[in-house]
């Protein structure tokens, strides 16, 4: 996807983000119960499995959940909203933001628990939004940052595009889409792929609903008029040239060899 001149999005990249989240070519549908779906891009067969029968290295999966009881703009502060973020996201390790690159981009943190026995991962992205009153959008890619490198004790996994479609359906309603293309790296197992897509990513969702739900009490308690991802000027990160950022490939990385876990951890860890 084009990122026009330098490191940061432009029109582009939002549109084609936004026609992934709509798109139904070579998507499967892998899990669909109370207003929430999950699919995964089905590639060819002989590209997506290698021959130890592990799957391919790039994941794309799409989740979307009904929402009838938080408005998109409440969704939208959850995403944004780095200490409330600490409060319900049960997949993470650390968040932080790192600094800031336009009104509406920045550069961060995030490191995340992987199910056992695989290793926990994170990634540095930059990432950038737009909000209307028709939609709301959020967008990150995987970037290097000279003050962030890889660390031993977790394995540097790569976003390729991920993010969030948030559409209102009423004033206190909305549809909550995530798409995410990545490479976790090292050569994931079958049992890893079906649990993100039937037991992990619900999961998530229905954590960043009741996340939803919950919102406005918390932010009443906790600097109510403080929101820098709607008023800029609030933002107290530093400033960063994007310059300073270059695009992070997985080919650059240590691929981690998780092949010896067993099949037999899906039956333990879906029951």
């Amino acid at each position: 996807m084009s990122r026009g001149s330098g490191i940061l999005p432009d029109e582009s990249m939002f549109a084609e983000f936004k026609r992934q989240c709509l798109s139904t070519e070579n998507w499967v549908n892998k899990y669909d119960k109370n207003d929430m779906e999950v699919w995964v891009e089905q590639a060819p067969l002989s590209a997506s499995i290698n021959n130890k029968g592990n799957y391919s290295k790039v994941h794309k999966i799409r989740c979307q959940i009904n929402i009838k009881d938080v408005s998109a703009a409440t969704m939208y502060d959850v995403l944004h909203d780095g200490q409330y973020r600490k409060t319900w996201d049960p997949t993470m390790l650390e968040s932080f933001d790192i600094a800031r690159l336009a009104h509406n981009a920045d550069v961060g943190y995030y490191s995340w628990i992987c199910p056992k026995p695989l290793k926990n991962r994170d990634v540095v992205t930059l990432r950038s939004w737009q909000a209307s009153e028709n939609e709301y959008v959020i967008i990150n890619f995987s970037v290097k940052h000279p003050k962030y490198p890889p660390r031993k004790d977790l394995v540097r996994a790569v976003s390729l595009m991920t993010g969030y479609l948030i559409k209102p359906t009423g004033p206190q309603s909305c549809t909550f889409t995530y798409l995410s293309q990545a490479d976790p790296k090292g050569s994931l197992p079958k049992w890893v792929v079906n649990k993100a897509s039937q037991v992990l990513a619900p999961k998530v969702l229905r954590s960043a609903h009741k996340a939803g739900q919950n919102y406005p009490a918390w932010k009443a308690a906790n600097s109510p008029d403080h929101k820098p991802w709607l008023y800029p000027i609030q933002s107290e990160l530093a400033m960063m040239d994007p310059a300073e950022l270059s695009i992070q490939r997985g080919d650059s990385l240590e691929n981690v060899d998780e092949s010896s876990t067993r099949d037999a951890q899906e039956n333990e860890d879906s029951s």
